[in-house]
């Protein structure tokens, strides 16, 4: 299994320009590695809509590799965006799924056919040509530079344990930045920055 910090450290290391939308059970484990103007965290909204909300970005940022940081069980909910991000025909997404089999945030219920969904499979069948999944934190590291640089779409499928994140709160009492202010404050922030660096 990949931990948590397996997953997020080397990707931060790696990380340059990049947006990162994340949610659910790695949008605080990812502010503790990042703190940058492209981070977005897809918390407290609509689950299951950060791989949908990371392909708008990616669309309207052609020139510009967006990354995102999805739950299997937000996946789960959303599995039409496979296709749509394949028929979109971006190059610059890469969406990541970090298996847990449970909703962590809202107290660790299982998913639907947790220990059946195989969502590399589905990937493959909704037309991804690369698809990556690991439960070796090795062979993720020795692969990682190639699935950052290499054009896309991508799909990688990371197994890990459950954690404890908790319910995600927007208040400054947060330690991540993004999480300090409002959804909205944050939005208006990160498109002002994206213009900005067009």
């Amino acid at each position: 299994m990949v931990s948590r910090d397996q997953l997020l450290e080397p990707l931060a290391l790696r990380r340059t320009d990049e947006v990162v939308v994340t949610t659910m059970s790695v949008v605080r484990p990812w502010g503790r590695y990042s703190d940058h103007d492209l981070d977005f965290a897809s918390a407290d909204s609509a689950m299951g809509h950060a791989a949908d909300l990371a392909l708008g970005i990616a669309m309207a940022q052609p020139q510009r590799t967006v990354i995102c940081l999805n739950g299997d069980g937000s996946m789960l909910m959303s599995l039409g965006t496979l296709v749509t991000i394949i028929e979109s025909g971006v190059t610059n997404l890469i969406l990541f799924v970090a298996v847990n089999r449970t909703y962590e945030i809202t107290g660790n219920q299982p998913i639907p056919a947790a220990q059946r969904v195989d969502f590399a499979a589905m990937a493959r069948a909704a037309g991804f040509e690369r698809v990556f999944e690991f439960d070796d934190p090795d062979d993720y590291q020795r692969c990682l530079d190639d699935i950052l640089s290499v054009p896309g779409p991508t799909f990688v499928c990371v197994h890990g344990e459950p954690g404890s994140e908790g319910p995600i709160g927007r208040k400054p009492q947060e330690q991540a930045r993004y999480l300090q202010v409002s959804l909205a404050d944050w939005s208006r922030q990160m498109r002002a920055v994206l213009v900005r660096k067009q």
